[in-house]
């Protein structure tokens, strides 16, 4: 296996769960140079950003006036943020995996997480079951999402769980409630999400996963703030839909 490229048994994995989780893929010094610029905009507020009230998620507080409130959730636009953020999303790490899975011309979508996701102590939500595709308006729904830890990523502070295959599954309209997420007290649910894999992540650690892939994540429950990097990509011949929110921002080619 070459460094920019999935191995044969990454790419079956992929095709097979709708996720996978390649080990050490950015190195410690990028990791260090991407959470310095993020702790710094974060105890800035620098914006955009993304508050957890404005979400009414599960554990998020009430508003914005309530305790909390002013809990950042996403520093948004990340590539408009700083170089950092862009040297990654444009690496030829994931340039050449994503080429692998999406065709020899990607696309960045900068309209689509293009994002620092954290989960703060005390005041972090709960996302339910949902896929990402949900809210996004493309040509094909064939999108694939890369998530870099910054640090270590445990059910204690929030990481994220996958249903693996089910980017390839069919849902009917009423196993979803009125937001799109997975109806957690219907039996043919709890069966899927019994099945959910919930990969434990170090820094420099990355999932790739399809824009249909079941997948969740938790509150912080510790003491420390946990930060990760998040960008969308799209073959370019799938291209968004005129006058959609997926259309609202230019994307980045490879």
């Amino acid at each position: 296996m070459t460094q920019d490229r999935f191995s044969d048994g990454e790419l079956a994995r992929f095709q097979e769960d709708g996720f996978v989780v390649v080990r050490a893929l950015a190195d410690a010094g990028t990791c260090q140079r991407i959470l310095d610029v993020a702790r710094d905009h974060l105890a800035r507020a620098m914006a955009p950003v993304e508050y957890e009230a404005q979400l009414h998620y599960p554990g998020a507080p009430a508003s914005l006036d309530a305790p909390g409130g002013h809990t950042v959730r996403r520093l948004l636009q990340a590539c408009a943020r700083d170089a950092a953020f862009r040297h990654w999303g444009a690496s030829a790490a994931l340039a050449g995996r994503l080429r692998q899975l999406l065709g020899p011309e990607v696309l960045l979508a900068q309209a689509h997480h293009n994002c620092v996701m954290t989960k703060q102590p005390r005041y972090s939500s709960v996302t339910g079951w949902h896929q990402d595709i949900r809210y996004w308006s493309f040509a094909r729904p064939d999108l694939v999402s890369v998530w870099l830890a910054l640090g270590r990523e445990t059910p204690e502070n929030g990481c994220l769980s996958f249903i693996p295959g089910t980017h390839r599954m069919h849902f009917a309209g009423e196993r979803l409630d009125p937001a799109l997420f997975l109806r957690e007290d219907l039996p043919e649910n709890q069966a899927l999400i019994a099945r959910g894999r919930t990969p434990v992540l170090d820094a420099g650690d990355v999932v790739f996963f399809h824009c249909r892939t079941f997948h969740a994540a938790g509150a912080n429950r510790t003491d420390a703030a946990k930060f990760s990097l998040v960008f969308t990509y799209h073959a370019a011949g799938n291209a968004p839909l005129p006058g959609s929110r997926s259309a609202s921002l230019p994307d980045i080619a490879l």
